[in-house]
């Protein structure tokens, strides 16, 4: 009986030194991961794309109205050139839905092999994404330029004969470091964004003053203001005074400003707001000559409206996503993740709310916008710098990213760099960079603090 015990304790510490080492190497080899795309539960209404809540019934038609046009497929004949870089906009933001970011498969990487002027797609368009816009740094006399070279012409398009277009040589430029990229924003919940109130945006700005400081955190608003504008940088009219807050660079402060812009920069399509082609070389005009009587049933049928102002209506009533309660992760990790994430100093940029004001669309009225972001430009470092000026925005100063929506993205950063969440963050890290502490921080959580955090950034 004795030798009985003599034996089986040290098996049983064995075991037991034995089970504690198994935990110890496991924990010590667990690395927090990006969950990756979280998909709609199947049979469950999807989570982004849809109307706001309590639209009039007119408000409902302008929704519908500007989703149709949002996604439409232009031509010559309807506009489309002499220089673009698609031919739709709901082909660039169809991530996960109309009104999001770039999808995995590049609209434009097939759009440029049915160009056939072009002897081949451009080195940086891959056929698994992500949608880019290209934009030069300098001029070729080393001036700064930092507009948008658009990456595809009309020339030998149907309708368009005559006209010839020369391209920069994209890929020259490209390996020279003189090429930066620029990939759709989502525009889910853009209504709610364009009616928070210039004062909301200043007092967030001036909470929590010194967490902020000791964090290295600063950021200011993009204002138009007198004084300081640069020619065809429309937003700066140097006139009102008002906050930007649509954009890479938060360069854009109204939605009809936005869509006007996009429909001329993207698709080179002129309208009521930008009346000239950006583009004039004679023989490459076909601006059409319009139906009035054609014309005005196609508008009045539904709306009266014209295609900028349809494309502002669509994203002005467009809902915010919808995040997840328990995916991925559960619903606790979910709600340890958005602990981490107030800890660690992320939600002093990406502020999870803030409120609209006295709209005249009462739906978008005194309402919460979740959109884990401050509407302010921020020193990213040189890391990210990308080399452009846009407003008061400087070349290493973005918008902080709004977040909801986050967890149905596939490409991350301004360009696109990433499809990885871990490296996003890591990415907020460089020489000057304000996110550099907060970052360190991050670095400095233990592995399954961290996957609580990418859980929750996922289920947003």
């Amino acid at each position: 009986m004795n030798s009985k015990v003599l034996y089986s304790v040290p098996f049983v510490m064995l075991a037991g030194m034995f089970l504690i080492q198994t935990d110890f190497v496991s924990s010590q080899s667990f690395r927090a991961r990006d969950p990756g795309v979280r998909e709609d539960p199947p049979n469950a209404p999807p989570s982004a794309g849809g109307p706001i809540n309590n639209l009039t019934l007119n408000e409902g038609k302008f929704f519908v109205a500007g989703k149709a046009d949002f996604e439409e497929v232009e031509d010559v004949a309807d506009g489309l050139g002499p220089r673009m870089n698609l031919n739709s906009c709901g082909a660039c933001h169809s991530q996960p839905a109309t009104g999001g970011t770039s999808p995995a498969e590049n609209p434009q990487f097939r759009f440029a092999k049915a160009a056939y002027q072009l002897p081949a797609v451009y080195s940086f368009i891959r056929e698994r994404g992500p949608v880019r816009e290209a934009r030069f740094v300098r001029n070729p006399d080393g001036t700064p330029d930092g507009g948008v070279h658009a990456l595809f012409t009309i020339t030998g398009r149907t309708g368009a004969d005559g006209c010839t277009l020369e391209q920069p040589n994209f890929d020259r430029e490209h390996r020279s470091n003189n090429v930066i990229f620029r990939i759709p924003t989502p525009v889910f919940g853009a209504g709610l964004i364009e009616q928070i109130p210039d004062t909301a945006i200043l007092a967030n700005q001036a909470a929590n003053a010194a967490q902020k400081r000791d964090l290295g955190i600063r950021g200011r608003v993009n204002y138009a203001v007198p004084g300081r504008t640069i020619s065809g940088q429309a937003n700066n009219n140097g006139n009102d005074g008002t906050i930007s807050r649509f954009g890479w660079k938060a360069q854009n402060q109204t939605l009809l400003l936005f869509s006007g812009e996009a429909y001329n920069v993207e698709m080179g399509i002129t309208s009521e707001l930008f009346q000239v082609e950006r583009d004039e070389t004679p023989s490459c005009q076909f601006a059409r000559v319009p139906n009035d009587t054609q014309d005005f049933e196609a508008k009045d049928a539904l709306t009266g409206t014209t295609a900028i102002q349809n494309f502002a209506n669509f994203q002005r009533f467009l809902a915010p996503p919808t995040p997840s309660p328990n995916t991925p992760g559960g619903a606790q990790s979910i709600a340890r993740g958005r602990g981490v994430f107030e800890s660690t100093g992320c939600a002093l940029c990406h502020t999870p709310t803030l409120r609209t004001g006295n709209s005249t669309v009462v739906a978008l009225r005194n309402q919460p916008a979740n959109l884990f972001s401050d509407l302010l430009v921020h020193d990213m470092g040189d890391g990210l710098a990308d080399g452009i000026s846009q407003g008061q925005a400087g070349p290493r100063e973005f918008r902080t990213s709004p977040l909801w929506g986050l967890g149905q993205r596939i490409f991350f950063l301004h360009d696109g760099r990433t499809s990885d969440l871990v490296e996003a963050i890591q990415q907020h890290r460089s020489n000057g960079s304000e996110a550099n502490e907060v970052a360190r921080r991050f670095n400095d959580l233990r592995e399954s603090q961290k996957q609580d955090l990418l859980n929750f950034l996922r289920s947003l």
